[in-house]
């Protein structure tokens, strides 16, 4: 136990003795592995960030709005749109096998919302009561829509948080009555704020039944259907059936609708499971691309230990010889500068890791809830893990062939030496 304790206080005072190259080629080390966890931490806000904005839309859905086609069959000009219908959702509901649920919204901009304490403007949207197993949109007062409300044709609305804010500025709004384009509707529920930041287009929504909005601001114009809707949103049974339920729904509307379903171009349709695989495609690319980057980065670093440790036991030549005289074995040298290597790389680790995570705590500190489209930067586990996995790879080679070095030097050669 002495000699290995004795072993350590000469590795210590070795790394003491030559304060300035230590230090530089500690903080290469340092720097390198700061970099690599704060490049996919990074990259891992942006991530996160879009999977809470994609979330923040909704649950594994797919939304379908209308389309063009063909005016006459079999031809690819003169195309004509069509719209999406009430009948095409539930023909969906009772044919399309892999839909777990399905839901349609009528969503007018031109409506004029007004209380008694002021106006706002913003999309008024006729929903169904399945509006929010779909769409992500939790109630913070009152309730949501029900069936008695959609039965009953009932002129009842629930406000967004920024135009509950805008209709009644520090008023209580539950009960209260607002009118859109004049007509009468009583409030029963507010939404809770959606997204962070400043973006409110979200908050600025307010949805009435859908039965409503059919009798009193439903789509007008030439040849579109009484029960026209602005889209479909439905969800495959599971995610990864997305692909299926998209081609069993194209089939129901293209033979409802008199065309080929085999018309892609006919389809105008956002897939949010499809696009959220691809941002994670994406993100595990570049985080790929950056973890072999720190990597190199950290096999520079251990060559620069290694030549370090070489000068290093050039340097101690006659003082290696003269242990070895009085009797050092080849073991105790070689233990000794293996250590000095692997000290040297395992302490510039620790001080990177933990100088990345105190970046990214500030970082996230100073973002705050208000940015839009990512997420605070994160020390993530893996990345740590194979920072320090690769320090110990590198400090062992970096310390191993230096020491074996030192250990085969003969007594009397290193005694020679000046």
């Amino acid at each position: 136990m002495r000699a290995l304790l004795d072993i350590f206080a000469q590795v210590f005072q070795s790394i003491a003795a030559n304060k300035l190259r230590s230090f530089l080629t500690m903080f290469g080390i340092a720097w390198g592995v700061a970099s690599l966890l704060l490049l996919i931490g990074l990259g891992e806000g942006f991530r996160s960030g879009q999977r809470r904005g994609l979330s923040e839309l909704g649950t594994d859905f797919i939304m379908m709005f209308g389309g063009t086609i063909p005016a006459l069959p079999n031809q690819h000009t003169g195309m004509q749109p069509y719209k999406l219908t009430l009948s095409d959702a539930d023909a969906i509901r009772a044919e399309a096998r892999y839909v777990r649920n399905a839901t349609v919204f009528i969503n007018r901009g031109d409506l004029k919302e007004v209380s008694e304490f002021s106006s706002a403007g913003g999309p008024v949207f006729g929903v169904e009561v399945n509006f929010p197993e779909i769409r992500h949109l939790p109630i913070v007062q009152g309730r949501f829509l029900n069936a008695e409300d959609l039965a009953q044709h009932r002129q009842v609305v629930v406000l967004g948080q920024k135009n509950n804010q805008l209709l009644f500025p520090g008023r209580p709004s539950l009960g209260a009555f607002i009118t859109l384009n004049g007509y009468r509707f009583q409030v029963i529920g507010v939404a809770d704020k959606i997204g962070r930041g400043n973006n409110s287009n979200d908050n600025q929504k307010v949805y009435i039944p859908l039965s409503t909005m059919l009798d009193i601001f439903a789509i007008k114009g030439e040849n579109i259907p009484r029960d026209a809707i602005s889209s479909i949103q439905y969800q495959p049974l599971t995610p990864d059936q997305n692909e299926t339920a998209k081609a069993e729904v194209h089939r129901i509307i293209a033979r409802r609708h008199g065309f080929d379903a085999n018309l892609k171009d006919a389809f105008e349709e956002w897939d949010t499971i499809k696009s959220q695989r691809t941002v994670g495609v994406i993100f595990t690319a570049m985080d790929v691309f950056l973890g072999g980057v720190g990597i190199v980065t950290l096999a520079l670093g251990a060559v620069g230990i290694i030549n370090i440790m070489l000068v290093t036991v050039t340097e101690r030549t006659k003082e290696i010889g003269l242990r070895k005289a009085l009797g050092a074995t080849n073991r105790s040298i070689l233990f000794q500068f293996f250590l000095e290597g692997l000290l040297l790389t395992g302490i510039s680790g620790v001080i990177g890791i933990l100088g990345a995570a105190g970046l990214m705590i500030g970082l996230g500190a100073m973002m705050g809830n208000n940015q839009m489209g990512f997420d605070p930067p994160r020390l993530v586990p893996w990345s740590a893990a194979m920072a320090m996995g690769t320090l110990t790879l590198c400090g062992i080679v970096a310390g191993l062939y230096p020491a074996s070095r030192a250990a085969a030097l003969q007594p009397v050669e290193a005694l020679r030496k000046e």
